[in-house]
């Protein structure tokens, strides 16, 4: 299973990507160890199943035909995981057999505090301070988006009430069909989320602070092209209104200081995401947003030699579970081909 106590991998992650690597690393018979993350408590903190755990319905993904929720299918990617052999890394040391659903609840799943990929065999260190080394890594650590930071917002995200940081994912549900739609943003990102939600809202409202969009030029002129796009200029989102679903926002004039509400359906983030790659502190090249970079667009290798990356910590782009999931297979892939260059088996 190991050499002389050394993983063969390490797979730091577990949303799609993190467990297709480990489904694939698995079956390889690569004994995968994996650091699931921690339940988030702050924005670095890598999520357990990454942020489909903030997903009501998942209705895009193939071979889920009658849609399934975020967490349930993350708990099948889990289980087919254990099945060939993942382990994972807990308070107890001891891989939960999440086949049962009173077993897992049993266990505390580590986060990983920092890693070195400086020196051979990689350190990986453990939010317990416990050191693990391995020949070769998977960073599959996701990124976050980013939030207002509202006490609504956040409990009607996480309960389905109408408040969702992804239109691709969520816009074409039931719940926000022929209703008034807001998007807080005013980036190409942004432009792009409005139009998208224009194909199922009677209306969409782009809620900006300034008096004018940020988006590139060909982007703007799309958006105010689009007889369903409405702007709230100069307006910032104070509170989100609703109770089991959002009715509305209250906005703030960014001029004036006046607050006035805005009735809605549903409510979409389109101000950014996060990458989670601050643990790394440096040690692989990033881009000027902190997605990690790939030394070839097909591949999933870094600038480190056996340090592997997939999913939305690499993806500024997609970030749909689908592509998230193809490239932890590719990591997979990757890191068995790699480790069997060297001769370890």
């Amino acid at each position: 299973m190991k050499t002389n106590d050394i993983e063969k991998l390490i797979i730091i992650g577990s949303g799609p990507a993190g467990w297709t690597a480990a489904i694939y690393a698995a079956r390889a018979n690569l004994n995968p160890l994996v650091f699931a993350g921690r339940p988030k408590t702050v924005p670095t903190t890598i999520l357990p199943g990454g942020q489909l755990m903030l997903t009501t319905e998942v209705e895009n993904y193939p071979g889920f035909p009658h849609g399934v929720t975020g967490p349930i299918m993350m708990s099948y990617f889990e289980q087919q995981a254990v099945r060939f052999g993942t382990r994972i890394v807990t308070d107890s040391g001891q891989t939960p057999d999440v086949s049962d659903p009173d077993d897992g609840h049993n266990y505390s799943y580590h986060d990983c505090k920092n890693v070195d990929l400086s020196r051979r065999p990689f350190i990986v260190v453990g939010e317990d301070d416990k050191e693990y080394r391995a020949h070769s890594v998977i960073i599959a650590t996701g990124a976050t988006a980013n939030w207002l930071g509202l006490r609504n917002e956040q409990r009607l995200a996480t309960s389905g009430g109408g408040v969702s940081a992804c239109a691709v994912c969520d816009g074409a549900l039931p719940i926000f069909r022929d209703k008034p739609l807001g998007v807080v943003g005013g980036g190409d990102s942004a432009v792009e989320e409005a139009t998208y939600l224009t194909k199922f809202a009677s209306k969409v409202y782009m809620i900006h602070r300034r008096d004018e969009l940020r988006a590139s030029k060909i982007m703007a002129e799309r958006a105010k092209s689009n007889h369903k796009i409405e702007f709230a200029w100069n307006k910032t989102v104070v509170d989100v209104l609703g109770d089991n679903m959002i009715t509305g926002v209250r906005l703030k004039d960014t001029v004036t200081g006046k607050e006035s509400e805005l009735p809605l359906g549903g409510l979409f983030m389109a101000i950014g995401h996060t990458p989670a790659t601050a643990f790394l502190d440096g040690q692989l090249e990033l881009d000027a947003k902190g997605y990690i970079k790939l030394k070839d667009p097909y591949r999933s290798t870094t600038s480190v030699e056996a340090v592997f990356a997939a999913g939305d910590c690499v993806d500024s782009v997609y970030r749909q579970a689908v592509t998230a999931a193809g490239m932890g297979c590719k990591a997979a892939l990757d890191a068995e081909r790699w480790l069997g260059a060297q001769g370890i088996e």
